[in-house]
């Protein structure tokens, strides 16, 4: 599959995610039937940021809340002042509750690789 077919897999998913929720790298690579292919979706989100694409990149975190992908936003905390801004608590780059605010997408068996 195509670099860019499933960046554009992963900017669906991302589209998707509702204002005030998380979700993680692995849950979108499952949920796009790549459940392996985590790192792949970092991948498209770092790209997704570069490219200025509309979309809510900062809601995407780690398997444990963390806000790995921070320095890929401009400014230094730039995906900690978004989330808070959506009433997601955020103390020491975690996500507090981060159970409780985790959305899990679909798994779209459309998907295929």
């Amino acid at each position: 599959m195509a670099n860019s077919d499933f960046f554009e897999r992963v900017y669906s998913i991302v589209a998707k995610i509702p204002e005030g929720k998380v979700t993680s790298y692995g849950a979108i690579a499952k949920a796009i039937g790549a459940a392996k292919s985590a790192r792949t979706v970092g991948y498209a989100m770092n790209a997704c940021v570069k490219l200025d694409r509309d979309l809510p990149a900062h809601r995407v975190v780690n398997r444990i809340g963390m806000l790995t992908g921070k320095h890929h936003f401009p400014g230094q905390d730039t995906m900690q002042r978004l989330l808070e801004e959506e009433g997601v608590v955020v103390k020491d780059d975690k996500i507090k509750n981060f159970e409780k605010i985790f959305w899990q997408p679909p798994v779209n068996e459309y998907f295929e690789d």
